[in-house]
């Protein structure tokens, strides 16, 4: 063996002798894997996903911030338009207030000429009753106004009703008792006389010259404050029976939008001249609130010259109750609608038996007026003087065909003329 030892030390080409080092089991991958230190890197296959993602974020945002404010902005871009248009009219109407300047400042100043010139002329009307006692008590007051110089005064009927006693006060202030002359209060109509004389007195203009739209002033006492004047617009030139607003066939208005309240009663409605075309009556209650009637002047003017003479209104009398036409009537005669009025109700020993007329004649004239309103021909007949002979044309069936007849009527007179 030490031979062996020396005989590789010797030989330079021997290899040096294997040295075995102690045995290390191996590692399986599992246990390696088990082992391994973890891999704390990201790995986005994206790496500006994150920012695009904070974008959309803040694009919503800013879209639901939009959309919560869209009504404010909203309101707030009206405002601007509006303020726009505002400040337009604004400066329109301040120049066309310019360039009207001159005539309103002449309609103001008519106005006020309207008003100098017929307050003198208008009273207010305190009735006066007497106690069970013998004491003097206030029941009401109302409106006139004056003529005639000599004192005379128009009013309503009702203002003078069941009166003991009237004064009447001057827009000076002065005041003066006041008689009676008459009435008629079918047409709510009344005359007073009063002392003095070079009275200011109205003068009266044409009704039946007014139009829808014309310029009317009222002047009275509404509430007890004397000499109050307002202002308006006729609405209507005719109300009668069947505009449902009376139900008295003799009764006419026209309508305004003037206002008239209690205390106006019995004043006058004046046109641009300030002259008469009406006499106030009364303003309707709560079905018609707001309407203004007033008596027109051509009957009021009729009246007071028949209650100053007379004391009372006479009325002319046929004996019939008329009516419009039914359609098979107007179908039978031929006629248009609208066209004459029908006898109804025709009594004996009238004159209207008298003269030949019948029951379901249409009456298409009397005198020289056409018959198109049962309540304007009760009108017409009512005005005709009694007595006098009325010329009638009627249409009529005879032998089955439409006739037209002339006749001639002796008008009567009406047994309720009572004051």
């Amino acid at each position: 063996m030490e031979n062996d030892l020396h005989s590789a030390a010797d030989d330079p080409t021997a290899t040096a002798p294997e040295v075995s080092t102690p045995a290390v089991p191996s590692e399986s991958s599992t246990e390696r894997r088990m082992f391994d230190k973890p891999n704390l890197q990201l790995h986005d296959p994206d790496p500006y996903a994150f920012a695009n993602r904070i974008r959309k974020l803040v694009v919503i945002a800013s879209l639901l911030a939009c959309l919560a404010a869209a009504p404010f902005f909203s309101r707030v871009f009206a405002y601007q338009v509006r303020r726009g248009q505002m400040q337009a009219e604004y400066e329109t109407a301040t120049k066309a207030l310019g360039e009207m300047a001159p005539q309103l400042k002449a309609f103001e100043e008519a106005s006020r000429s309207i008003a100098r010139k017929v307050g003198p002329s208008v009273v207010s009307i305190n009735r006066l009753t007497l106690s069970r006692g013998g004491r003097t008590m206030f029941q009401g007051i109302g409106s006139g106004f004056i003529v005639d110089p000599e004192g005379y005064v128009i009013t309503n009927y009702h203002v003078i009703n069941q009166a003991e006693r009237l004064i009447v006060r001057f827009s000076n202030g002065e005041s003066s008792d006041a008689s009676i002359v008459g009435g008629d209060q079918r047409t709510d109509l009344a005359v007073l006389k009063i002392d003095g004389g070079n009275l200011p007195a109205l003068e009266w203009a044409d009704s039946d010259q007014l139009q829808m739209g014309d310029l009317v002033w009222a002047v009275g006492s509404p509430f007890g404050l004397e000499n109050s004047i307002t202002f308006g617009i006729v609405s209507s030139t005719s109300r009668r029976r069947d505009s449902g607003i009376t139900e008295d066939i003799y009764q006419e208005f026209f309508q305004s939008d003037v206002a008239i309240n209690p205390g106006n009663s019995g004043g006058p409605m004046v046109n641009l001249a300030g002259k008469v075309v009406g006499v106030n009556t009364m303003i309707v209650g709560e079905s018609y609130a707001g309407v203004s009637l007033s008596i027109p002047s051509r009957v009021a003017r009729d009246h007071y010259e028949q209650i100053r003479e007379k004391g009372f209104v006479e009325r002319g009398f046929l004996g019939i109750d008329p009516s419009a036409p039914t359609t098979t009537l107007r179908q039978k005669l031929g006629l248009e609608r609208g066209e004459g009025v029908a006898i109804n109700n025709l009594r004996t020993n009238t004159p209207a038996a008298d003269a030949g007329l019948r029951n379901n004649d249409v009456i298409l004239q009397w005198n020289d007026h056409k018959a198109v309103d049962p309540s304007l021909l009760s009108q017409r007949i009512a005005a005709t003087e009694v007595g006098s002979e009325a010329k009638v044309v009627v249409r009529r069936l005879e032998n089955g065909a439409p006739v037209d007849k002339e006749l001639t009527v002796r008008v009567g007179r009406r047994t309720d003329v009572g004051r």
